[in-house]
């Protein structure tokens, strides 16, 4: 009998084991995956009472809508829509603002010329310039792209700036020691130290670049995830409009978990938990 017990409890240790690595390694997805059950379940509860008809619809009613939209085609087309606005709008913001943070960190003379221009236009209600770019580029993709570039080129241009000067001058002049030209420096020393400035600053930009989806397609679309919300609100259909926003934010939380996993491969060394 002991002959048998013996690897049993080794058989059950190494389940127990890798059932342990498991919930470690997926640790955090499983929290946030917990907290969605539970926003979820009390929404559908609220939803299910009644008392919000105009703001709130359960979560069970949302699904079936959002799977109505999509064996339509309609919502197909609505997302892609808003994915090529912002897909195209984000990533010249990403690479103009990148660049302008660079050169503002670099030279003391552009910082100077540059600066009050970033302050005075991120001070600006870039929304109510929104109707202007429909004016000036037509009420079709472009106008979008142009107002989800405005929007998120400033947090961009901030954190990259701001993370390039906020390089400890000692990694600079144990660069310097071992005899590194100023090359060397920006792309072995500046770069790396600011990569987490300037993710922080490329999530900041996917947010507000979302906003600048919905309110140029709030303000004139003929098609657009912005346009669905707008319609669905205006026509009371809470549930249709619940679908689209529920897209909105999985999208920016879809795009900010991609940087996140750029900023784990190109700076694993920024990583750390508190124990």
């Amino acid at each position: 009998m002991a002959d048998v017990a013996i690897p049993l409890d080794l058989e059950r240790e190494e389940h127990e084991s890798a059932t342990t690595r498991f919930f470690r390694t997926h640790a955090s997805t499983l929290r946030g995956a917990f907290s969605l059950l539970v926003v979820a379940a009390v929404w559908e509860i609220a939803g299910r009472t009644g008392r919000w008809p105009l703001i709130l619809a359960p979560i069970s009613d949302i699904w079936l809508k959002f799977l109505q939209l999509a064996a339509s085609g309609e919502l197909l087309r609505h997302v892609l829509v808003s994915l090529n606005e912002f897909i195209v709008g984000f990533a010249m913001a990403a690479v103009f603002g990148v660049v302008l943070g660079i050169v503002i960190a670099s030279s003391q003379t552009a910082k100077d010329v540059i600066d009050p221009w970033v302050s005075a236009v991120y001070a600006t209600p870039t929304v109510a310039l929104a109707p202007l770019f429909i004016f000036v580029f037509g009420i079709d993709a472009p106008s979008k792209m142009a107002v989800v570039f405005l929007l998120a080129v400033f947090p961009i241009v901030i954190n990259t700036a701001t993370g390039m000067t906020s390089t400890d001058r000692v990694y600079i002049e144990a660069a310097r020691s071992f005899s590194a030209n100023r090359m060397q420096i920006f792309t072995k020393v500046l770069i790396p130290s600011a990569l987490p400035f300037i993710v922080a600053g490329l999530r900041l930009g996917i947010g507000r670049g979302l906003v600048g989806v919905v309110v140029g397609e709030f303000i004139g679309a003929r098609a657009g995830l912005g346009y669905l919300i707008f319609k669905s609100s205006q026509g009371f259909q809470i549930d249709a409009m619940w679908v689209g926003v529920f897209l909105l934010a999985g999208t920016g939380v879809l795009a900010v978990s991609i940087l996140q996993r750029v900023e784990r491969r190109m700076a694993p060394w920024r990583q750390f938990e508190l124990k």
